[in-house]
This record gives C-alpha cells, sequence and structure tokens, in this order.
C-alpha cells in the first residue's frame, strides 16, 4: 500500500523554525511512492529515506488509471565470458608433414639399431649389419620419441574447406576457431567440432497456432539464417538447429494470436493475409531469439497458412457463405442504384406523372425485372 504525498504550502515561522522538505514531489506527471510505514519515518541524519519515482502513463485529473507497461521479455545471456569466437593457432601444414615423416624415419633406424632388419633387407639398403636382435631401454625410449614424433606430425594434419568452420577444444576449454581453408596443423590433442557457416534454408512443418479469434491453424514457415558465431553456436547451445526450431514455434506462438485470419469479423487491425506484415514480425522475433546462440536470422516468411483439419470444412462453409452474402449485396445494390435511375430520370423528364400507388408499383416491377435479369446473366 503506497500513498502520494502533494507539496504542502510553507507553515508560518522563519525558515529556521522548520526542517528542510524535499523539493515538489509532482512533476507534469510524475509522483513519488511512499509506503504507509514509512510516512514518518526518518533517518538517523534527520533525513527522509530515498523514494522511488513512478510516472503515471495518462494526464492527473481525468480519472484515468496509469497505463502499466508490460515487463520487457528477458533474453539469455551468456553464463561463460569465454564464449566468444576467436581465432585458433594453427601452423603450416609442411611442419606437420615433415615431423611426421622425421619420425618415420626415426622409427625405421631404431628398428636396424634393434637388430630388427634382415640381413637381405640390410643389403638391399646398403646398411651395415646390425647386431643380435634385441630391445633394451635405449631403443626402448628412441622409439616411443619416435613413435610419438610421427603421431603428433600426422595426427595433427587437418583440412579446412571453405563455408565450413572448425570449433577447437581442450580439456572442456575453448581453444578457438578455424576458418582457414586448405590443409594446416593443429594440435591433435584437440577436440574438433565441424560447424556449416554457409547461408542456409530451413523449412519447417505445418506447426499449430491459434489466430486472435481463437481459430485453429497450421503454418509453414521457410528461415533463412547462417551460424555468425561459431562457439556460441557449438558450445552455447546443445543443438543449435533444434533451438532454432523451437524459436520458430515460440515466435508463431507469440505473433499470430495478435492477427486474424479473417479480418471483417474481427476487431483486430492486423491480417494473416499481409504475409510481408506477418513474415517482418516473425523475423524480428526468432532474430532476438536465436541471436544469443550465434545465429543469425535474416528472414522468417510464412510459406502457407491453412485451416487445421477440424475446423476447415466449417471454415469453408463459412467463407463461401460470407462470399455469397457479399455478392448478393452487390447485385442488390447495383439493381436498386438502377431502379432509382430509371424512375428518377421518367420523372425528371416529365414522361410519366405518377402517385405514391403508382410509383411503388413501378419500383416493385423494375426491382424484380432488373433483379431476374441480374441473377439470369450469373452476374
Amino acid at each position: 500500500m503506497s500513498t502520494t504525498i502533494p507539496q504542502n504550502p510553507e507553515p508560518e515561522g522563519g525558515p529556521d523554525d522548520i526542517e528542510v522538505r524535499h523539493a515538489r514531489l509532482i512533476h507534469g506527471e510524475s509522483t513519488t511512492e511512499i509506503p504507509v510505514h514509512q510516512l514518518f519515518r526518518e533517518t538517523p541524519d534527520g533525513t527522509h529515506p530515498p523514494l522511488s519515482t513512478s510516472v503515471v502513463g495518462r494526464r492527473l485529473g481525468t480519472g484515468e488509471q496509469p497505463r502499466v507497461r508490460p515487463p520487457a521479455r528477458r533474453q539469455p545471456t551468456d553464463l561463460d565470458p569465454e564464449l566468444t569466437e576467436r581465432p585458433a593457432r594453427v601452423l603450416p601444414a609442411s611442419l606437420g608433414v615433415l615431423a611426421g615423416v622425421g619420425g618415420a624415419a626415426g622409427c625405421a633406424v631404431v628398428s636396424w639399431w634393434a637388430g630388427f632388419v634382415s640381413p637381405a633387407a640390410a643389403r638391399l639398403l646398403e646398411l651395415p649389419p646390425s647386431g643380435a636382435p634385441g630391445l633394451g631401454l635405449p631403443q626402448l625410449a628412441a622409439y616411443i620419441g619416435a613413435g610419438t614424433l610421427t603421431l603428433l606430425g600426422f595426427g595433427g594434419l587437418m583440412r579446412g574447406h571453405a563455408g565450413r568452420a572448425w570449433v577447437l577444444s581442450l580439456f572442456g576449454r575453448y581453444r578457438g576457431t578455424i576458418r582457414r581453408t586448405g590443409l594446416m596443423w593443429a594440435n591433435p590433442l584437440v577436440l574438433r567440432h565441424r560447424v556449416d557457416v554457409r547461408l542456409r534454408h530451413w523449412r519447417s512443418e505445418p506447426m499449430p497456432v491459434a489466430d486472435a479469434n481463437g481459430v485453429a491453424l497450421q503454418v509453414a514457415v521457410l528461415v533463412t539464417w547462417r551460424v555468425k558465431d561459431t562457439v556460441r553456436a557449438v558450445l552455447g547451445a546443445e543443438d543449435h538447429e533444434v533451438y532454432l526450431r523451437e524459436c520458430v514455434e515460440s515466435a508463431l506462438a507469440r505473433v499470430l494470436p495478435q492477427m486474424s485470419a479473417d479480418l471483417p469479423g474481427s476487431m483486430v487491425t492486423e491480417s494473416l493475409h499481409d504475409i510481408e506484415a506477418v513474415g517482418e514480425a516473425l523475423t524480428r522475433v526468432v532474430a532476438a531469439e536465436a541471436d544469443p546462440v550465434g545465429l543469425e536470422v535474416f528472414a522468417a516468411q510464412p510459406t502457407r497458412i491453412e485451416y487445421a483439419p477440424e475446423v476447415a470444412v466449417r471454415m469453408q462453409r463459412r467463407r463461401i457463405a460470407a462470399l455469397e452474402a457479399r455478392h448478393r449485396d452487390t447485385v442488390l445494390s447495383s439493381v436498386v442504384d438502377s431502379v432509382e435511375d430509371t424512375v428518377t430520370r421518367l420523372t425528371t423528364r416529365g414522361l410519366v406523372d405518377l402517385d405514391d400507388y403508382e410509383r411503388k408499383a413501378l419500383v416493385k416491377d423494375l426491382t424484380v425485372a432488373f433483379y431476374t435479369g441480374r441473377k439470369g446473366d450469373g452476374s
């Protein structure tokens, strides 16, 4: 419970006899709300507690209630500040190939050193004869080093494609994004996620939704989108494609109930027949919801809007009845205009002199004749 305290006139006495009050609490259409339990509360230093300001949305003194604005829709925020795309560190592929070849050559040399090369192969390779076969500690250490060098050299080679990117992570931590093309070398211990960053289209299945009048509809949407921030798309959402589909479904549930499929019979000023306006509204909502996960939505255009199967037959009959009523009204208005024009010409030119009874009879005959003729012509 709160109340509003207007500015009181200055009491009698000098300024030294009264304590200093705050400035006016009413400024145009702004008032200050003070809880009742704090009306006579003062802080130890003699000042009043801070007051919050409330803005009245309509004119004061008109009896209107303040306009309450609905709370803004909260958008998801990044929980991890490291989810920002940055280039990963890569080396030329030639270094990886050189390391792999060197490691393989080292393995061959260690094999000859350990005596695992047959005399025939040694003579073929023009190698001096080795000693008795045996794998000692030095040979084992050399094997491990050469094998590790081979695995690191060849295991780190990777190829980048145009329109695709690699998101690298090491032990659960983001290490960068590779958007380069061609052969390159990266740390073979990192986990690689391939992302398609090309411009893509997604056509939804017919989704159930209701318009402003509660009529059940089925809407299919064509979305044009692409991945803008790879790390948010891969690590910020479990599946960014599924997230996009859910954003489209949520946008349909928020936008279409504000419009009407049958504008003439409703109080809503926006119609679903205006496909361009519907597409713009859907695009704004879907783009705002998909942006936190690094998706850029260019267009979300409905490709098909139709009645749901359970109401399609009834709505089709209603539409046909409305068209027939509109056609009858048009035909009747045309017949009445023709009869009025005919009677007016006959009387103004003095061709006939009619009293009320004769005028009514003539109007009736002309109406029947004109309406029968229009009906016979099929117009």
